[in-house]
């Protein structure tokens, strides 16, 4: 667990690899603003007297569309941390005339830009893409492109030595790039502090509390959970129609479930994205017929690309308790205001992690969940 006097030795300018800059690009700003927040106070309790570890910069367009990178001050011999949100379309820019929504595409653009604006003056540079691009097109299965395995690529070739993302929709990407350093960050101790704190009555008992794996491919995660608070887990799978393709993919015939009963009991259902949402809330609805007590939703992304409109509805029928996601990329203010919503803060977890890089100190304390959330529940159960 990292504490205060560990925070400490991190500011140690003696022991950093070089001075620290953080760069926020358009549509991380909040985020980075949270984070250089966070830096800032470890700074000044270790005595030292800086006011922000924030770089201005700009991509500006012309009007034809095309853009450029801009650095506002001197990135000399700095390890540079450049925070990106690939998956914030509510940036916009104009084109002949006409305003556009900056696609993840874009924005992945534009880190490029300000990696080339730093023209190879900083000590070091590494890069924070929570959503990581292209990462939802994780394998190829016939004939298809591997966005994101070449742009960790080519962010390689550019001089970037570390990519750090948070619950990547697969890790295994990491092999496009083997030699470069790749931190894949869960944020589980945050989530269960989130959940515990803003929906204090939740007892995780194995009689009367399930962790439920949406499918195949959220086991791993859902696996830890339930290994972590020592109650059962189930999980659905995704029986699809292998014979036809819907928006580039086999449309969901039904969610099967497998595992010990539900009823009369919570249950927490951990997933990386929510996209659409029709998934999580098929779920729901299976769970609430096998009577369920209260259903708890979490993904690390909320994306909800079809409106707001079905979780109303789903909460207000009492199919879902609450949904819970990070503030690790953008959400609407209309999310922000649900009664269903409750948000994750993982602005400070980021912190410890530039921190702990800046001075190559080892980051197993920070990325080990295990002790944080043992000292959580024994604090839950003295409580109780």
């Amino acid at each position: 667990m990292v504490t205060a006097s560990a925070t400490d030795i991190l500011f140690n300018p003696k022991a950093s690899v070089a001075p620290l800059g953080l760069i926020a690009l358009e549509g991380a700003t909040e985020l980075g603003a949270k984070i250089d927040q966070y830096l800032v106070q470890w700074a000044h309790r270790g005595g030292y007297d800086i006011d922000t570890f924030l770089i201005e910069c700009e991509c500006p367009r012309f009007s034809s569309g095309d853009g450029k990178g801009l650095i506002k001050s001197t990135i000399r011999g700095k390890d540079l941390f450049i925070l990106v949100d690939v998956g914030n379309y509510s940036c916009e820019y104009k084109m002949f005339g006409k305003m556009n929504s900056m696609s993840p595409d874009d924005h992945y653009q534009d880190l490029k830009r300000i990696i080339q604006a730093a023209s190879g003056k900083a000590h070091r540079i590494n890069v924070i893409m929570p959503i990581l691009y292209g990462g939802r097109q994780h394998r190829r299965n016939y004939r298809e492109s591997l966005d994101c395995a070449c742009a960790l690529q080519e962010l390689e070739q550019m001089g970037v030595s570390n990519i750090v993302t948070f619950d990547a929709h697969d890790p295994r990407v990491h092999n496009a790039v083997p030699l470069m350093g790749f931190d894949n960050v869960m944020p589980s101790y945050q989530v269960l502090k989130a959940l515990f704190s803003q929906i204090p009555d939740v007892k995780t008992t194995p009689d009367s509390f399930m962790v439920i794996s949406p499918d195949e491919g959220a086991l791993n995660r859902n696996m830890y959970y339930a290994s972590v608070l020592g109650v059962p887990m189930g999980m659905f799978y995704k029986r699809r129609d292998y014979s036809i393709i819907v928006n580039g993919r086999n449309p969901i015939v039904a969610h099967e479930y497998l595992g010990n009963s539900v009823e009369g009991k919570d249950v927490f259902i951990a997933d990386d994205i929510i996209s659409s949402g029709e998934s999580m809330l098929d779920i729901a609805y299976a769970l609430k017929e096998r009577r369920a007590k209260r259903v708890f939703c979490y993904a690390t992304y909320g994306l909800f690309v079809n409106g707001l409109e079905k979780f109303d509805e789903a909460y207000k029928n009492g199919y879902i308790d609450a949904v819970l996601g990070t503030n690790l990329t953008y959400r609407t203010k209309e999310l922000l205001s649900r009664e269903w919503f409750h948000e994750v803060d993982c602005s400070k977890y980021t912190a410890y992690f530039i921190s702990a890089l800046n001075h190559d100190a080892s980051i197993g304390n920070v990325v080990d969940s295990n002790q944080k959330i043992a000292a959580l529940l024994k604090r839950r159960n003295e409580e109780a």
